[in-house]
């Protein structure tokens, strides 16, 4: 009864981070649509939940990756699974917090291998799976990705050149829409299946089916679900780094981008590799500024997304390392339900600070800001151990200067002085009147 227990919280913690995927990964597929203005952001989310939901139904190769690829199967326990779970979802809420488009599937693998160091070693990762099926593709994936949405950009500029701007504009956002609904479709069958893979790996630890089993059709139904409403909720804060961060996009651009980041990631689902859709996507946004004559690329932000990407799986590790740790302390029963405890309270912690400085749909399209470094805020903050850096301070309201305030005070006394020095001359000439008057009056009497 208490291992049937452990595994209903663990399955609830998976398809938690399920919908944390949804949400953080949303601007992978939407972000240059709504940049664009081809679709309201309202819409554009509302059409990758549906196409996320129905893109997890297409394919299971990715799952039997995450639940026997990665880390063996035959030693993890049900509290390996949730500290690992646990990982990945504070390290996806904390990058949402700082608007980072970091990878999602990097923060599930990292927390579940962190997990399983932590437990039994590290003979426990199957690293020749984890470098072949996850490492690899992570570096080349985005490389790929570039090198097509730079040469796709690149020649639709060239054939649409002489056309008339605002005509191949109308037909390219209905072009973008099409690409876009292409690229939810390829998230959905490739981010819905970590966590039905992860639930897998709970289900054969928990002994309720056997190790060589298939995915249940009622997980892939709830992780389909569940990564659909997240995607519903809008992860605003990354849509907005990825579609105005990056590179200023155009209808053009935007169609490149979500075109050449769905033949990634479908092609990617295909041969079963877990593969980040936020690499594929930030890769294909960065590509289509290069391959466009002129358009400015912000670099210094892009330097600062790598370095989130690689701090994702050692971070995410570590943090399911200390998940892990805690539930040691406790036992497999009592220390499951700490673990959930502190995984509900950090992340009411971290939903609490979104609200001091809230990014809703109506901010999409405004100018691009960058408030800090938020990435090496995260990094500093890890490496020395230190969660305040991670607060978020109040904006300070702006103070009138004082020299501006002396000035207008200077300003005013001088006209009040040169009011009284026009009354002076004025009340001196009717003066000199009277006298001059008056000493004619004297002479001719």
């Amino acid at each position: 009864m208490a291992e049937a227990l452990v595994l209903g919280i663990v399955v609830l913690t998976a398809l938690a981070f399920d919908f944390t995927n949804g949400f953080h990964d949303t601007g992978n597929a939407m972000a240059p649509t709504i940049a664009t203005r081809a679709l309201k952001p309202k819409q554009a989310v509302l059409l990758a939940a549906i196409l996320n939901l129905v893109g997890a139904f297409l394919s299971l190769s990715v799952a039997a990756t995450i639940a026997k690829g990665i880390v063996d199967a035959e030693i993890v326990t049900l509290p390996v699974v949730l500290c690992g779970l646990a990982g990945g979802i504070v390290w996806n809420l904390l990058t949402w917090l700082f608007g980072l488009p970091s990878s999602s599937s990097h923060a599930l693998v990292g927390g579940v291998v962190g997990s399983v160091i932590a437990g039994f070693g590290l003979s426990g990762v199957h690293w020749d799976g984890l470098a072949a099926k996850v490492m690899v593709p992570a570096l080349v994936a985005p490389v790929v990705a570039i090198a097509v949405a730079a040469t796709g950009t690149a020649v639709i500029t060239r054939i649409t050149r002489s056309f008339v701007r605002k005509e191949s504009d109308r037909s390219f956002r209905w072009g973008q829409i099409g690409s876009a609904s292409l690229m939810a479709l390829a998230h959905g069958t490739n981010d819905a299946q970590k966590t039905m893979g992860i639930i897998l790996l709970a289900l054969i630890a928990a002994g309720a089916v056997p190790s060589d089993a298939s995915v249940p059709f009622w997980v892939i139904v709830s992780c389909a679900v569940a990564m659909a409403l997240g995607t519903y909720t809008g992860g605003w804060r990354v849509i907005k780094t990825l579609g105005k961060g990056l590179v200023r996009l155009d209808t053009r651009q935007g169609m490149a981008a979500d075109a050449s980041s769905a033949s990634v990631i479908l092609l990617s689902s295909h041969f079963g590799y877990s593969l980040s859709t936020t690499h594929v996507a930030s890769g294909s946004i960065l590509g289509t500024g290069i391959g466009r004559r002129g358009a400015k690329v912000q670099w210094s932000v892009a330097g600062k997304m790598l370095v989130a990407w690689l701090v994702t799986v050692p971070a995410a590790a570590l943090v399911g390392a200390l998940f892990y740790g805690v539930d040691s302390l406790f036992g497999p029963i009592t220390g499951a339900f700490v673990v959930f405890g502190l995984l509900v309270a950090a992340s009411a912690l971290i939903w609490w600070l979104s609200r001091r400085r809230p990014v809703h749909a109506d901010d999409m399209n405004d100018d691009w800001e960058p408030e800090g470094n938020e990435e090496s805020i995260v990094a500093d903050a890890i490496r020395s151990h230190n969660p305040h850096l991670l607060r978020v301070r109040k904006r300070k309201r702006k103070k009138k200067h004082k020299s501006s305030s002396k000035k207008s005070k200077d300003k005013a006394n001088a006209k009040s002085k040169g009011r009284k020095e026009l009354k002076r001359k004025e009340k001196k000439r009717k003066d000199g009147k009277k006298s001059t008057s008056g000493k004619k009056k004297g002479g001719r009497s």
